[in-house]
């Protein structure tokens, strides 16, 4: 399932209501996140009733962040991305790693799955046939057109050891369409799923328009609570080198 966002890897929309107490966790997460950057600080909490779960960096300068929030449905998670210039989104995902809910923390952007979907995505799905489609709709709260987005994931049958994180390799493939069928993005990669986390994980991805330029975020440190580093406020590799494109 394509996790990123925008120029991450896609767009995400949303136009109708949340419910008022997981809008009010997710603006008080970018907010507090806000305030400990410009303050240097070096880590940050979740909201009240909320848990931290795991730290993930990774190459391209990006940190993610993952807790659970107390009244949530089981298997919904909140995960917050951070580039070197602080948080760019926070989405709250349920089990299968449906997109419920996203909130960027530039523009106030709130972005919302419509569900049910045709096709929801599904992890349960993948890790049974090892092949999952999905094909849902993306709303926004700034009047912009919604999204249609269609792809697949397909797990390669590959397995890999990172920083002692077995996850599954996968490929990937989807594009993003406007209501009157305009296709306004296509995209590919290969990236990584952990069966027991139920979560994706940042890999190589690339507009099908420019093939060549490759984003490559795969993930390098996994940190958990009580380890140096734990919701560090600060992505740490290739930061000196080329801006990614969530900075941009």
């Amino acid at each position: 399932m394509i996790i990123g966002s925008r120029k991450m890897s896609s767009s995400r929309r949303f136009r109708r209501p949340v419910r008022v107490s997981v809008r009010i966790a997710a603006l008080a997460a970018l907010g507090s996140v806000t305030a400990v950057t410009q303050s240097a600080a070096q880590t940050f909490e979740p909201p009240p009733g909320c848990s931290g779960v795991l730290t993930v960096q990774s190459k391209s300068c990006l940190v993610t962040h993952v807790w659970t929030c107390e009244g949530d449905a089981e298997g919904e998670k909140w995960i917050a991305l951070f580039t070197r210039i602080g948080p760019f989104n926070i989405r709250k995902v349920d089990e299968n790693f449906q997109w419920l809910e996203t909130y960027y923390a530039q523009d106030g952007k709130v972005e919302t799955m419509v569900v049910p979907a045709a096709d929801p995505p599904s992890l349960t799905e993948l890790f049974e046939t090892q092949t999952d489609t999905y094909d849902f709709v993306i709303q926004n709260n700034m009047g912009e057109p919604d999204e249609r987005v269609r792809g697949f994931d397909l797990l390669t049958g590959e397995t890999v050891v990172i920083d002692g994180e077995p996850l599954l390799a996968t490929e990937f493939g989807y594009e993003t369409v406007l209501p009157d069928g305009e296709v306004s993005y296509r995209g590919a990669g290969a990236q990584f799923v952990s069966e027991e986390h139920r979560l994706f994980f940042l890999g190589t991805s690339w507009s099908a328009d420019e093939p060549d330029d490759v984003m490559d975020a795969s993930p390098v440190d996994f940190i958990y609570p009580g380890e140096p580093g734990f919701f560090a406020s600060s992505p740490v590799y290739d930061c000196g080198a080329i801006p990614t494109a969530a900075d941009e």
